[in-house]
């Protein structure tokens, strides 16, 4: 009997815990479209500013300003967009706050072991700032063994990205730029395939890569700049940095959910293969243990009418 009452409390412990991952399958496939429609229709704005950045800088023939007083190192467009020997890089890590999401933090993580060794390797150091619980409280342990700093972290971040959020991020990434703590920003995310899949990426945002004119020979048109360039690249450069950082936040999110959606649906079907075969061992059981009792009955009703 203590068998079948161990083999029945299993039961309903599982089907306990499935009810809780069909919920939250439930609620990450409702978000999840929601995400993917953000994701969608933020990626042309984020092509088209690009190519404007772009232009503006081929027909801007010398970038400087002289005697000019910037509101935050973000709007230092002369040294955001100066060229300098990499000795550090700027890592911005975006993770997530919950889990129950497969492998997402995981595989983010490893990706930014992976980077941090080769920069290591080729004696460039890293400064991390890090979005999301999961991926700090993990990286936080291995700070000390891969030799990098955790300049920067962001927990408190909602689940829905917002431009406000990245502009914070691309802040403080702007001022260890202009102080020279860093030489290159760079953004470890997951970039949005479909419902199923994503890919973990690098994303270089500073410095520019050399220009390919290829690219925007399309609008290759003169541009007419008022009033002048440097107040254009003051507010410019700081909208190209924070819609790049808002794009990848944004695939992020609908990437975490995606995996989350894959995830719970998978213990969902473990579940029930597990509620399956439990019951069937409960049904053997019974059996057995019914058969014992006959058995007994018998036997002893056989020794009665000796």
């Amino acid at each position: 009997m203590a068998n079948l009452k161990n083999i029945k409390t299993r039961i309903n412990s599982i089907i306990s815990t499935q009810k809780i991952t069909r919920a939250m399958k439930m609620v990450a496939s409702a978000k999840v479209k929601k995400f993917e429609n953000k994701v969608k229709a933020s990626r042309p704005f984020t092509y088209e500013l690009e190519k404007m950045f772009y232009r503006l800088l081929h027909s801007v023939s010398e970038i400087e300003a002289k005697e000019t007083t910037f509101k935050e190192p973000l709007n230092n467009y002369p040294v955001l967009l100066e060229e300098k020997p990499i000795k550090n890089v700027g890592l911005l890590i975006i993770t997530s706050n919950k889990g129950l999401s497969g492998a997402f933090n995981a595989n983010l993580v490893r990706y930014t072991l992976k980077t941090i060794r080769e920069y290591k390797e080729n004696g460039i150091g890293c400064e991390l700032f890090i979005i999301g619980q999961k991926g700090y409280n993990v990286l936080k342990r291995q700070a000390e063994e891969y030799g990098f700093k955790i300049t920067k972290t962001y927990l408190t971040f909602s689940e829905s990205p917002t431009s406000s959020q990245a502009r914070l991020a691309a802040a403080d990434m702007a001022r260890s730029f202009v102080n020279g703590d860093i030489q290159s920003m760079e953004i470890i995310t997951t970039r949005f395939r479909n419902m199923m899949s994503y890919s973990v990426e690098k994303w270089d945002i500073l410095p520019l890569d050399e220009i390919d004119y290829d690219y925007i020979k399309e609008d290759s048109c003169d541009m007419e700049i008022e009033p002048n360039a440097s107040s254009v690249l003051s507010e410019l450069v700081p909208l190209f940095i924070t819609s790049i950082i808002f794009q990848a936040m944004l695939e992020s999110s609908a990437s975490e959910l995606a995996s989350r959606m894959t995830a719970m649906s998978a213990a969902c079907n473990n579940a029930d293969e597990m509620i399956k075969k439990l019951t069937i061992d409960y049904n053997k059981a019974r059996q057995a243990m019914i058969t014992q009792e006959l058995t007994e009955i018998t036997s002893g009703s056989a020794s009665v009418n000796k």
